[in-house]
């Protein structure tokens, strides 16, 4: 009797590692949390991944599909640079594929977040899509002409560090008025405790808009700046519709109002495209990395034929 099939899914990141299965309907069957432990070094974290994989595989496991921050090479499997995690030049995939005889995939954690946003959430049958994840850091993934962008080295999406002011704030990469100086949930704590304000997460600057004028304030400029890149991303590449996703979207209305706001403004000769926030929550790169484990993907081979191997797929040896 053949066994049901099921895919392993995690999504590595800088605080937690989650990590779920999932039948060939789309169900969840089992997940688990883990605290990634960076601080004790890259081992133990690709030891970590290792170890989630291993839990939930099961009969019927058909392969397991990672997803990851940082500069990631989905072709070779290996992160190529994760500052949070401490990894450099990592073969993530492979590590996993050794140890479980199974097709690994990796893709980096916000392309999976949008390739299940094209797939089940509000970009669903829209061919040129652009979602924005706001939290500690700001990155994209965008879809143009119904295709994922990786761009030439696969770094594509690097949207919070589109510039946004002159001269501007000081970025952590490096360079001055970078847009995730301004809308990042870190850039905004750190903006607002230099008012003299006390907060120890975006969440409390928003729960004071109404009431602070800095914490308006700061959330107006952040807002603005969003609006300002996401004119030059549309000005580009054209979008159908914008999403936003990760944390600080939590503030729903208040976010994406004045953010629909700039981006009409900056568009005197056209239409903006249709501004929402993401129904698949901090969940969607999980659901991604499952989908890239089942060959599902936005990039169609150019002759409308299935590929035998999809990249950065790797079987054991």
């Amino acid at each position: 009797m053949s066994r049901p099939a099921n895919v392993v899914a995690i999504d590595l990141g800088g605080t937690t590692i989650k990590a779920a299965r999932f039948n060939a309907q789309g169900v969840t069957e089992e997940s688990l949390r883990l605290a990634t432990p960076s601080s004790e070094g890259p081992e133990a974290v690709v030891a970590a991944v290792v170890r989630a994989a291993t839990t939930l595989v099961r009969p019927g496991t058909r392969a397991v599909g990672l997803c990851a921050p940082g500069l990631i090479d989905d072709a070779a499997g290996v992160v190529r640079f994760a500052s949070n995690l401490g990894l450099r030049n990592t073969p993530l995939a492979a590590a996993v594929a050794d140890r479980l005889s199974l097709p690994v995939t990796l893709e980096h954690d916000v392309r999976a977040a949008c390739l299940a946003e094209q797939r089940l959430g509000l970009g669903a049958g829209v061919q040129d899509l652009l979602v924005v994840v706001l939290g500690t850091g700001v990155a994209a993934g965008i879809v143009s002409n119904g295709r994922l962008v990786r761009g030439d080295q696969g770094f594509a999406g690097e949207f919070g560090h589109i510039p946004v002011h002159a001269d501007g704030e000081l970025c952590a990469c490096g360079q001055h008025g970078c847009l995730e100086a301004y809308v990042s949930a870190s850039a905004l704590v750190r903006r607002y405790r230099r008012t003299g304000g006390i907060a120890d997460s975006a969440a409390d600057i928003t729960a004071r808009l109404a009431t602070d004028p800095d914490a308006a304030r700061l959330w107006a400029e952040g807002a603005d700046a969003l609006g300002r890149a996401l004119v030059t991303s549309t000005v580009l590449l054209d979008h159908q519709r914008i999403v936003l996703a990760g944390g600080m979207t939590a503030a729903g209305e208040a976010l994406t109002a004045p953010v629909r706001c700039a981006l009409q403004r900056g568009l005197a000769w056209r239409a903006a495209p249709s501004v929402g926030i993401s129904p698949l929550g901090v969940d969607a790169g999980l659901l991604g990395a499952a989908l890239r484990a089942t060959g599902a993907s936005v990039l169609p081979p150019c002759d409308g034929r299935a590929e035998a191997t999809a990249p950065g797929q790797h079987t054991p040896r």
